[in-house]
């Protein structure tokens, strides 16, 4: 089994990276194991505790599960999968079942920061892309998809995006064995990947 990391700061553009390489195969084949779903559950938070969570920090996602998880699909077992949910800050009392597959893709924007599941990739991937640009992105984002008005996105991202960008995600770049800039844009980048994922396929 080959275990790719896709890291790169919020907004960066590794989601599109990941869905462009998961579109190129089957399911049987490739599965992904996403970061954002080993967020602690803090679903018995007050709403404005809720407001205060650093979703940007190491300490807020659960990564000893992920990297058990990640063990168990390489020893050929089926894992079951977290739903976290943004709005609520909760998991879900549902799960989705991954199966393991030839190659698994985790993907996340501190899956290179922490040294437990690091050990675990075998590919290191970090996708840049410039700060005005994932600014740009994130605020799209959580206006339409987390439920935050213009200005709570400015303001959680000078308090919490921008400074963890800088001491954790940012970092994590010396760790990659492949830097891609340009995010999802990135046609060459993404082309070498997906070979190299067809390689373990095939």
């Amino acid at each position: 089994m080959l275990v790719i990391g896709i890291a790169g700061g919020s907004g960066s553009g590794k989601t599109t990276v990941v869905k462009t390489i998961m579109k190129r195969f089957n399911k049987s084949h490739v599965s992904l194991l996403s970061q954002d779903a080993y967020y602690r559950d803090n679903g018995h938070l007050s709403a404005e505790e809720r407001a205060k969570i650093n979703f940007d920090h190491p300490s807020s996602i659960e990564f000893k599960l992920l990297s058990e998880h990640v063990d168990r699909l390489k020893n050929g077992e089926t894992i079951q999968m977290p739903i976290y949910s943004y709005v609520t800050c909760a998991r879900s009392e549902e799960t989705i079942p991954i199966e393991p597959t030839k190659v698994v893709i985790v993907e996340g924007i501190l899956v290179l920061s922490n040294p437990s599941l690091r050990k675990r990739l075998d590919i290191k991937v970090f996708v840049d892309a410039d700060s005005d640009d994932r600014l740009m992105r994130i605020i799209k984002r959580d206006i339409e998809e987390r439920g935050r008005s213009f200005m709570q996105v400015l303001d959680h991202y000078d308090k919490y995006v921008k400074p963890m960008h800088l001491t954790f995600i940012e970092p994590s770049k010396r760790y990659a064995d492949i830097i891609v800039p340009q995010g999802g844009a990135n046609k060459v980048a993404i082309d070498i990947l997906t070979s190299r994922v067809r390689e373990n396929i095939l």
